[in-house]
């Protein structure tokens, strides 16, 4: 089975946000793979280990990025394509359009990517690039058997179940449950220093940069406001509710 991970890196879930400017400060800031992610490429593995084939994680990003792939080599992909996003505006719609065009002519049977990325969380890129290369998509999934071509997944349908039968090859995203990600080991740090880690720049794509137009852009970044104390609302409940009307239209003209 020829299997591609999708793969971004983002903060260390236990990392402070520091926000300078309308913009989040990357210095001394420490980095990991997607969590989600994570779930991606433990499956990715499994299904290489049950059926055979290949591994590659594929990731569009700041040069920094490499470090979360050699996790992923180490963790035991096989190879790993890092897409170099200098000229790629931060956009869902051109990440798939990137993704799309160095995946387009490959041999697929299955992609695999987490649910959706912990910094952003919009969950769109997997579901363009199935668009963009015409391929079934199921998100959300906790269970992935693949048998005879035909993958049988098990999706969180917010506080259900629903298990479905899919015609490879498809495109898959990860939610919590799957599997238990594997941490690499020493031998496997080991072997990924060996194994081959490609970069790619948007010109290696045939891909002209004029033509990445990007359909969101980010005015500002900001942090939630801090919690103050809560108020008890005294007297009657119908009183209790005109006071609690009044402070939300207080808060609505602030």
């Amino acid at each position: 089975m020829n299997i591609f991970v999708l793969l971004k890196q983002t903060f260390d879930t236990e990392e402070k946000i520091i926000i300078e400017n309308g913009i989040i400060t990357e210095d001394d800031a420490q980095f990991v793979i997607n969590p989600y992610d994570e779930y991606a490429v433990e499956e990715a593995i499994r299904q290489r280990d049950e059926h055979g084939g290949n591994v590659t994680v594929l990731s569009v990003g700041p040069k920094r990025t490499s470090d979360a792939l050699r996790t992923a080599l180490a963790m035991g992909a096989d190879e790993a394509i890092h897409l170099l996003n200098d000229d790629i505006p931060e956009d869902a719609s051109c990440i798939a359009k990137v993704l799309s065009a160095f995946l387009q002519n490959k041999d697929i049977d299955l992609i695999l990517g987490g649910y959706f990325s912990i910094d952003n969380g919009d969950g769109q890129v997997a579901i363009r690039l199935a668009h963009a290369l015409n391929l079934p998509h199921v998100s959300s999934i906790t269970s992935l058997s693949i048998q005879e071509g035909t993958a049988q997944v098990i999706r969180d349908a917010e506080g259900d179940l629903e298990t479905i039968n899919v015609t490879l090859p498809a495109l898959f995203t990860a939610q919590q449950g799957l599997n238990e990600p594997r941490y690499p080991s020493l031998p496997g740090i080991m072997k990924a220093k060996r194994k081959p880690l490609k970069e790619l720049l948007i010109d290696d794509l045939h891909l002209a940069s004029d033509g990445l137009i990007a359909k969101t852009t980010q005015q500002t970044v900001f942090l939630p406001p801090k919690k103050t104390a809560g108020v008890r609302l005294n007297g009657a409940p119908d009183d209790q509710v005109k006071s609690l009307i009044a402070k939300l239209q207080e808060q609505i003209h602030l």
